[in-house]
């Protein structure tokens, strides 16, 4: 949990950093010119990674408080860590919900990513409201990446296996809603897993035609931001 706690605070900084230095330079640029520069930015993080700590696999314990297993049949059970982590994901959804919807801080987010200079000319700080949320963007990843690693371990490019579907779900949920990520995700995840119970021959392209049929219904993705 310390772990957790120090690796957040940390990542919040560098995205702080990141932020101020390279991506608000970009924000008047178009989309494509922000993917290209995030594309670049993981290139130079792995090489630096490989260069300073290797590219071995490094396991990661369970916590004893979690390693329990809940018994479903005489043959089947089910870790306790995983719902450990789906609670994790439903405290930090919910609480990204609330953020955004019911804060004076969420309001201004949600007046920045309307009208941006509208927001600016009512006397709000927009260079610091796109700071926070990139920051907080980088600190949910860390989350994510930490409480996974018990069950993927760590290893290089790691991130490259998560990050297609990630763009899969912004581009089925709508770019830039909240929601659509979300109900996106779920149906992504429910493909997913039950395309490789029930369709395992056809699983691997199940998600990529769950996108197809979106965009050829909705091309803007299931909801507008």
């Amino acid at each position: 949990m310390l772990a957790i706690l120090l690796g957040t605070a940390l990542s919040v900084l560098f995205g702080l950093l990141l932020e101020r230095v390279l991506f608000r330079h970009f924000y008047q640029r178009d989309h494509l010119d922000q993917v290209l520069l995030t594309f670049g930015l993981i290139y130079i993080f792995e090489e630096m990674r490989s260069i300073l700590w290797g590219d071995d696999v490094h396991g990661v314990t369970i916590p004893s408080l979690l390693s329990a297993s809940i018994p479903l049949t005489d043959n089947l059970s089910y870790p306790v860590y995983r719902l450990f982590m789906s609670g994790v994901c439903i405290a930090l959804a919910i609480g990204l919900y609330l953020l955004i919807s019911k804060t004076r801080l969420g309001m201004k987010i949600r007046a920045g990513a309307f009208n941006r200079d509208m927001t600016e000319a009512l006397g709000i700080n927009i260079k610091l409201i796109h700071a926070v949320v990139f920051a907080l963007g980088v600190g949910l990843a860390t989350i994510a990446g930490m409480i996974a690693s018990p069950i993927s371990s760590v290893y290089p490019n790691m991130g490259s296996q998560v990050l297609i579907m990630c763009f899969v779900v912004v581009v089925i949920g709508g770019i830039g809603s909240v929601r659509g990520a979300l109900i996106a995700a779920l149906l992504v995840g429910f493909v997913d897993t039950f395309g490789k119970v029930l369709l395992p021959q056809v699983a691997s392209m199940l998600v990529y035609l769950l996108m197809a049929a979106v965009l050829l219904w909705k091309p803007e993705g299931l909801f507008k931001q």
